[in-house]
């Protein structure tokens, strides 16, 4: 018997339309697994192969992959379809390379494996979420990219919902998790300039380490005169690169 999924999801208001009762929603997240997660599981459901062959097995394909893409091609890989793309304008036929403005930035959209799965998945939209907290947008202010880039030393702009940090418990703050490592980096309160409701402007710190991160708001914003007694938090969508 088929195996049958279902995917929780929350209701937050949409502030970018004018109706009261727009509603976007979120999928509740029920843990974060990493390739040696997998492994383990896969181990578990195939006795004949063991962790050390798996793990070299993907660390080859990922590596083949990887520089395959690189090297211009299309590549299937995992749940998505890899390939580069370009980022940026060009001004005139004979424009050059400008890293200032350009960059390469990776496609990767799903396999037709993986959409099938997903129509098959059974949804329970289970109302509004209890904190009302949320993150709509991170532009990094440097580049302009969106919900996709880190810059050392430079700008962030972060837009959303009852994100005012807000609380004396140590937890509350922005926080930026390096995925591979996990290492975390906390925003300095003086480097927060700008902390609404609706928006936060903050500043990178200049020495963050290069890698992939995660960003969390903790906060105990109630919206009201009296703070929330337990600090709630938000963990972006959205992987950060910082290079």
């Amino acid at each position: 018997m088929a195996k049958i999924f279902k995917v929780i999801v929350e209701l937050y208001d949409l502030l970018i339309t004018a109706r009261k009762d727009d509603r976007c929603g979120r999928v509740v997240f029920t843990g974060s697994l990493k390739v040696d997660d997998l492994i383990a599981i896969a181990v578990t459901r195939r006795t004949d192969i063991n962790a050390v062959t798996l793990k070299a097995s993907y660390e080859i394909l990922k590596e083949i992959a990887l520089e395959e893409v690189c090297n211009s091609k299309q590549v299937e890989f995992g749940l998505t379809h890899n390939s580069l793309g370009v980022d940026g304008s060009f001004i005139g036929d004979h424009a050059v390379w400008d890293s200032s403005k350009n960059s390469l930035l990776l496609h990767a959209p799903a396999t037709l494996e993986t959409r099938n799965a997903l129509k098959t998945l059974a949804v329970e939209v289970r109302g509004m979420a209890s904190s009302g907290l949320y993150v709509n947008t991170l532009t990094d202010v440097s580049s302009g990219a969106v919900n996709s880039h880190l810059t050392p030393g430079g700008g962030v702009n972060l837009t959303g919902v009852k994100i005012k940090i807000t609380g004396d418990e140590k937890k509350v703050g922005i926080f930026l998790t390096e995925i591979n490592t996990s290492l975390v980096t906390q925003i300095p309160p003086e480097a927060i300039l700008i902390n609404d409701p609706s928006k936060i402007t903050f500043i990178t710190p200049a020495a963050l380490p290069t890698g992939d991160y995660k960003l969390s708001i903790t906060t105990q914003f109630s919206g009201s005169a009296i703070p929330l007694k337990e600090p709630r938090t938000y963990v972006f969508d959205y992987v950060l690169a910082c290079k």
